[in-house]
């Protein structure tokens, strides 16, 4: 026989408002709560392949320099900063909807990732970070005897 629970909206409030103040709490790097530590989030695409993880993130602008990609501690971090160009004297802009500043994005690698071997490539303003598979934690499939 089946349960039937009544849905309360409140409930749900409560929970993302949990959410959101848990977030506001948690400090970062440079003791920056993590709401205030990056401007702008970067768009990424992740997929996998047998042999790694591919991480494509869209850096339009970005000088190459002024990224960083760092493996520590099971997570891969990418972070860096778009620079706004100064404006020419007598230049005004009329709209703006690219993002500028500091940016932070980080995610936690796959237990079968190795992280030793990660490689960042930067062209066209697409940062493409591979993370290969580690052989040993693959599964190891084991035949089971029926006898």
């Amino acid at each position: 026989m089946s349960t039937i629970t009544t849905w309360n909206p409140y409930h749900e409030l409560e929970r993302i408002q949990d959410r959101v103040f848990r977030a506001i709490h948690q400090t970062g790097e440079e003791g920056k709560t993590l709401l205030n530590q990056a401007d702008w989030t970067p768009a990424v695409e992740i997929s996998e392949d047998e042999k790694q993880y591919s991480i494509a993130a869209d850096l339009p602008q970005i000088a190459r320099e002024d990224v960083k990609v760092i493996v520590d501690n099971g997570s891969l971090v990418i972070k860096g900063e778009r620079v706004r160009e100064e404006l020419s004297e007598g230049k005004k802009v009329h709209r703006t909807e690219r993002s500028y500043g500091k940016f932070h994005r980080s995610f936690t690698l796959p237990e079968d990732a190795d992280g030793s071997g990660v490689t960042a490539n930067f062209k066209e303003g697409v940062l493409i970070v591979n993370l290969p598979k580690s052989e040993e934690k693959k599964p190891k499939h084991i035949e089971v005897q029926v006898g």
